[in-house]
């Protein structure tokens, strides 16, 4: 199977769940009805600027399936978010092969980040690497966000996950070779990017989410009295910001 990547963005209200709930639902739906594989779920944060609508936060998410069926599986995502997206929300869908997309995708990610960019530049440059994108409710705004985190995904070192398989199952005390066999999990190490030996325990907790670090899903870690602890949730979220 090819692996592509699925960036969403804007698909909430001030009322609704938000657009890390909404784009779970979607790739379990695709799993479900034989469309694609889904292989991780990441979350990306953007520029938050006062001329900058979003809900809360303005992060995108982008989904890695692999898949025979793309044109199948842009179908069935157009339609999902179509039926399931908040009034009121502006949503953006990209679809993209990993192989194809280019350095001008990247760079849209890392700008995004710092920068404010408009639905033409991301129209552009999603037509040069041949990206299907589209907005889907209201101004369609969502294209940008979504473009964006394909970009980011791609170049491999940005963004936490929000899923991955049996990644939600993991409460307790594991060992790393349990780690990367039951979480989907490719890297633990240090925030000095030193990597844990397979036999080291390590608490995990109940809020256990990976970074993209080097293209690799990545658990970071620290020693707290003399064991092996993720690092906490606000210092996670101020790194993947």
């Amino acid at each position: 199977m090819t692996p592509y990547l699925i960036g969403i963005d804007d698909t909430d209200n001030l009322e609704s769940r938000g657009t890390g709930y909404r784009v779970r639902e979607l790739a379990e739906w695709l799993a479900k009805n034989g469309l694609a594989e889904p292989k991780g779920i990441t979350r990306h944060q953007l520029l938050v600027h006062p001329q900058i609508p979003y809900t809360s936060h303005n992060s995108s998410a982008c989904i890695f399936v692999e898949t025979d069926t793309a044109g199948d599986v842009w179908e069935a995502s157009r339609e999902f978010l179509m039926m399931t997206s908040a009034s009121g929300s502006d949503v953006g869908l990209c679809l993209a092969e990993w192989e194809s997309i280019a350095e001008e995708v990247l760079s849209f990610g890392r700008r995004a980040k710092v920068e404010m960019l408009t639905m033409l530049e991301a129209e552009q440059t999603a037509r040069q690497s041949k990206i299907r994108c589209k907005g889907l409710r209201g101004t369609g705004g969502g294209i940008i966000g979504a473009l964006a985190g394909i970009g980011l995904h791609r170049a491999g070192n940005d963004g936490r996950f929000l899923w991955l398989p049996g990644l939600r199952e993991l409460n307790g005390k594991y060992l790393v070779t349990e780690l990367i066999a039951e979480g989907g999990i490719e890297r633990v190490c240090t925030l000095n990017h030193d990597d844990l030996s397979p036999d080291q325990l390590v608490e995990v907790g109940e809020w256990v989410r990976p970074v993209l670090l080097d293209g690799k899903s990545t658990l970071l870690v620290e020693e707290q009295n003399h064991e092996w602890h993720i690092i906490s949730k606000d210092r996670l979220k101020s790194l993947s910001n």
